[in-house]
Order: C-alpha cells, then structure tokens, then sequence
C-alpha cells in the first residue's frame, strides 16, 4: 500500500500511509484507537475507497473499490465488530452468499455442515455446525469469524483484535493454526492491543499514530518499551501498577448478592462490595462471570437469591428496576448491548437519564448539549463533536461513551464487563484511572476481565468462579504475580 490517503467530512484519518507484507509474514499493524489502522485495513478490504494512493499485490497494481474486489484478490478480513447473523447457525453464517447447492439448484446443507466440521477441526474448535449463533458466548463467534474467513481460501489474512474474546487456551490454539498458515504461505496482518502477543507471533511491526506513519520495524530489533512510546507519544505512565487503596469493610456495603442463582451458569453466588472498594471477578470463558453480572442487573430472570443496594433489598426483575435501584453496567459487547451506533455521541450518553433533561414535555437541548460536553472532556473522547455518529469513532471512544452514559446517571454501582477489550493501551490507562476516581468518590465497582495485568491493576479483591461458582476470594496483596492469578483461575 503506498501513500494511501482518506478523509472524512475534512477530517484526515489517513495521511500518506505506507504499509508492506511479505508472503508467509506476521505483520503486527499498532497505533492508539483512532490511529488510523482499521481505515487502512477496511481501505485494502474495499470497505472504504482511498481518496489516492495505490495499491500493489504480487507486484501488480490492482483496484479495490469494494468487498467483491478484495475477495477476488483472495483478501479477507475478520473485524472486530462481528459481521455474523445471529438467528444463522455457525454452518450457513460461515458459507452466507456461497451455500452448497444440488444439482438442482436446491440449497445443500448437508455439505454445508461436513465442510463446517472440517473446518472447526483444523481450528480445534468444539463447536456444532448446527448451533445457533446467538446461543454461543462471545469467544465462539471470534472463532466462528476466524473459521468463515479461512473458508473463503484467503491469501492475505486480516485480523482485528482476534483473541480479544478468547481464553488463553483458545489463543493458544489460534496461534498454533497462525503459524500452519504461515507455513502455507499465508500472509497475516495482525491489529492488537496485546504486546506479549504481538511479540510471540509477529514478524514486523508497523506503529500508525494520528493517521501517519511512525515506524516500521522487525519485531526481533524493537523493545516494548520503544512499542509503547511510538504508540502514545510518550513514557507509559505507571497505571498498570498496583495502589493499594484504603476503604473501609466495617461500613454497610453498596452492593450486597446473597445466594445468587440464575439458570445452568450461575450457582450461589454471594459476595459484597464495599465503599470505594473495586472487585474484580476473574475466571475462564464459560466460568458465568458475565451470566452473573446480567442476573444483578435484572437482563436474565434470578431463580434465587437476594440483591442489596446500600443495605436495602431491591427488586430487580429487569435494568429499569436496576437503573432505579443505582446500578449501572458496561456490557461486554459495546456495540451489540451498549450502544446505538447510528445515533450521536451525545443521544447514547444521555439515554439513561432522558427523564432528568426535560424541559416541560421536551428534552432540554442545551443543558443536554452541555453535560454531553462536560463528559466528552471528562473522559477525553476523541470526537469532532458531540453529534458525530457513533460508530465513526473508533473501539476505544466507544467504550468511553458507554462509560460516560452511566457516570452520567451518577450509579451507586458500577458493573463493568470486560472494559478493556479492543482498547489501547493509552485509552486502557485511562479508563483504569477513571474507575479508581469513582471508588475513591465512594462508589461500589465491580469488574469482569480476562485482561489479567488490568486486573491485577485495579482490584482491590479478586473472586475466581469456575462453571457458575466462586470457588476462591482473594485479597489483592496475596496475589504477588498474574502467574499465581492464572493457576487460581486453571486449577483453583
């Protein structure tokens, strides 16, 4: 790709890009959200047009104007933002437009699922061709996506944050297959905001900051700490270390679940959070961290048990009640649960609290423009304005949007559910500073994450759940390495 420029409503996202990949190449593309490097990939992916620049496979100077281009220069990519069918199951999502047919004409989906088997094998994934998508966790449609890309016999593989929802056994097994494709000549760009993998798998690194260019470089002749600056500009500041915070257990706690029970994956839970104390939830995919978190805020029915808001019993039988009784949670998947992505920055921030800006029978524009502002500033959200829509803005500033929509209902409670997934390091830094400000004001928080040094980093107590129960609770100075959390989380 050589000079490749693009421009959004006057606004250069691009500017003068190169970027080059070899046959058989892991090529790490980095750079902060908003840096450029999802518009250069969906740019090569025929999703957007360069404004100018060429493009050159084998050599050869080819044209990519749309999906279809790319496609029949063998180039696919699998996005952060999934592009699966809910209602599908894995087989007819995997070969959607490319089914099976008889002789007929007839679709044929048998051969649809024996091609899915032989796929999801070569992949070491368990998962039924015949399962509804929808029925899955959120790391099986990563894997379904990596399946549907191969599937279209792609010669140059895109891969936008692709273990952002794995295990780290089921990373383990992608960049096992990563390394199959490497010796079958395949050529992987790989985005990620994880540095240990980007080290472990990838060959060279291109760094974008601010649409351009920073460095190009063999992995084997830069350091992390070179990495880290050319991403943010600057020193990485010391957010990733561990404060030991001082709060109180003798004070009736925010957020009391007694005897939690919701389903098959969640079983008993009971925990408490105290004032200004920040507990972090950690546990393998399948474990019922997320379950659990959508059974307090009233998403999925309780069998059993009792939720308690500043001593308080609540009912909470869906997230109105859960809003009422001052919790707020930041799902999982921001762009399926958390937001509306064609609406404006400033409608997804004041939705939750529509009821506080009326002015008579009307939304009161001006002081709605204003908090709107005020968080935009507060989070430091990367965006033109505040009626820019949404899903223009990159994975990071959206995850600040969901954040800044329940700060601005000011909750009791704040569940946050995998906060870090898909975000930078320096919006990663950001977001860890801005929880602790919250407990240091009182607030009760909970965290699920698989990002164990963001865990690590932030909790003040860690409980481990394994197949729907807490089977351990730690206090953070016990846990002296990430190694001694992973075998709570392994073995328990």
């Amino acid at each position: 790709m050589e000079n490749i420029s693009k421009s959004f409503n006057g606004i250069t996202v691009l500017d003068s890009v190169n970027f080059s990949l070899n046959k058989g190449e892991v090529h790490a593309l980095m750079g902060g959200n908003g840096a450029g490097k999802s518009t250069l990939m969906k740019t090569l992916t025929g999703v957007y047009e360069a404004d100018s620049g060429e493009i050159h496979i084998d050599g050869k100077k080819v044209s990519i104007k749309n999906m279809q281009d790319a496609r029949d220069n063998y180039i696919s990519m699998i996005f952060q933002e999934f592009s699966l069918i809910p209602t599908l199951t894995v087989a007819e999502n995997i070969f959607l437009t490319r089914e099976s047919r008889s002789s007929l004409g007839f679709l044929n989906d048998k051969e649809g699922v024996e091609k899915t088997k032989g796929l999801l094998q070569e992949l070491e994934v368990d998962i039924d061709p015949n399962d509804v998508v929808e029925s899955l966790g959120v790391g099986y449609w990563q894997m379904t996506e990596i399946a549907k890309a191969l599937s279209q016999e792609a010669k140059i593989l895109i891969m936008d944050e692709p273990s952002s929802s794995l295990t780290k056994k089921e990373t383990e097994v992608l960049f096992s297959f990563i390394d199959k494709l490497k010796r079958r000549g395949i050529s992987i760009i790989y985005i990620s905001h994880r540095m240990d993998e980007i080290f472990k798998i990838c060959d060279r690194v291109t760094i974008l900051r601010d649409g351009k260019n920073v460095v190009t470089e063999k992995i084997k002749d830069i350091g992390l700490d070179t990495v880290i600056q050319h991403i943010v500009g600057a020193e990485m500041d010391k957010a990733f270390e561990w404060k030991e915070r001082s709060y109180s257990m003798d004070s009736t706690p925010v957020l009391e679940v007694k005897n939690l029970s919701s389903g098959t994956k969640v079983n008993d839970i009971s925990f408490k959070i105290f004032p200004g104390e920040i507990l972090g939830v950690a546990g393998l995919m399948g474990s019922g961290r997320s379950e659990m978190a959508r059974s307090i805020f009233g998403i999925d029915s309780r069998d059993s048990g009792k939720v308690l808001v500043n001593g308080e019993e609540r009912t909470i039988k869906n997230p109105i009640d859960a809003v009422k009784s001052g919790l707020a949670l930041i799902p999982e998947d921001r762009r399926m649960q958390g937001l509306i992505l064609e609406h404006s920055v400033k409608d997804n921030m004041i939705l939750p609290i529509l009821s506080k800006l009326k002015k008579g029978l009307f939304l009161d524009e001006s002081k709605a423009d204003e908090l709107a502002d005020q968080l935009v500033k507060k989070l430091n959200i990367k965006t033109d304005n505040i009626f820019k829509t949404t899903s223009l803005l990159s994975g990071g500033n959206q995850q600040k949007i969901v954040l800044a929509k329940w700060l601005a209902s000011d909750p009791d409670v704040l569940i946050l559910d995998e906060p870090t997934i898909g975000v930078d390091i320096g919006a990663k830094t950001e977001i860890i500073d801005i929880v602790r400000e919250l407990a240091d004001n009182g607030k009760a928080i909970l965290v699920i994450s698989s990002e164990l040094p963001e865990l690590l980093a932030i909790s003040d107590r860690v409980i481990v759940m394994h197949e729907g129960e807490m089977v351990k609770e730690l206090k953070r100075k016990e846990i002296n390495t990430e190694e001694e959390l992973q075998h709570a989380i392994q073995g328990y």
